[in-house]
């Protein structure tokens, strides 16, 4: 009987030793992923999470640009973006030999997903676009403005920075800037007035 006991109190110690040894082990393995001394490993993880969820966003944008690319995060590298090309067999390209077309496209939906992404705590509501337009084919560039124009229907103010003639046509409140003598500029358009010196 007392072996019998003994037998019991080896028992229940082995289970206990099983029990903390796949404790250890879980806690191990999060160390290993996200374990360091400065914290770079713990930061990397947490922004390879963000970013899966920004790339996420700026698909569902560039879904309703076009239907030929697909952006996902690098396995090698979390933090780095990677284009997939269906009209090149599903080719998956490196952002770096994107053309100017396709860099502004990829950038354009990335913004927007970002905008999207932080609307549950910031309200995003104007998004100010820098050139990149006179990159686009007709096409592509008729499709990127009717994406835009959605946006303002949802309530958003879009300002385009651009020379582009095709966009003077399209886009009716404008301000135009004129470079003038010296290095300044004559400003006209909706809501400007000239500011009269200070006697």
């Amino acid at each position: 009987t007392h072996h019998q006991q003994q037998l019991g109190t080896v028992s229940a110690l082995q289970e206990q030793l099983h029990l903390k040894r796949v404790e250890s082990k879980k806690w191990s393995n999060l160390n290993s992923l996200i374990g360091s001394a400065n914290g770079m490993a713990y930061r990397n993880f947490v922004q390879g999470i963000t970013f899966e969820i920004l790339i996420q966003f700026a698909n569902q944008q560039l879904q309703k640009i076009s239907d030929r690319y697909l952006l996902i995060q690098s396995i090698e590298s979390p933090l780095e973006l990677k284009v997939v090309d269906s009209y090149q067999a599903n080719e998956v390209r490196s952002t770096q030999n994107l053309s100017g077309g396709e860099t502004f496209l990829i950038s354009l939906s990335l913004a927007l997903g970002l905008s999207k992404m932080a609307s549950d705590t910031v309200s995003v509501d104007t998004l100010f676009l820098d050139e990149g337009f006179g990159t686009l084919d007709e096409s592509t560039l008729e499709t990127a403005l009717n994406t835009l124009s959605s946006l303002q229907t949802e309530g958003k103010l879009i300002g385009i920075i651009s020379h582009v003639a095709a966009l003077k046509e399209r886009i009716h409140t404008q301000i135009k800037v004129s470079p003038l003598r010296y290095g300044q500029s004559k400003i006209e358009g909706l809501g400007c007035s000239k500011v009269q010196p200070a006697p």
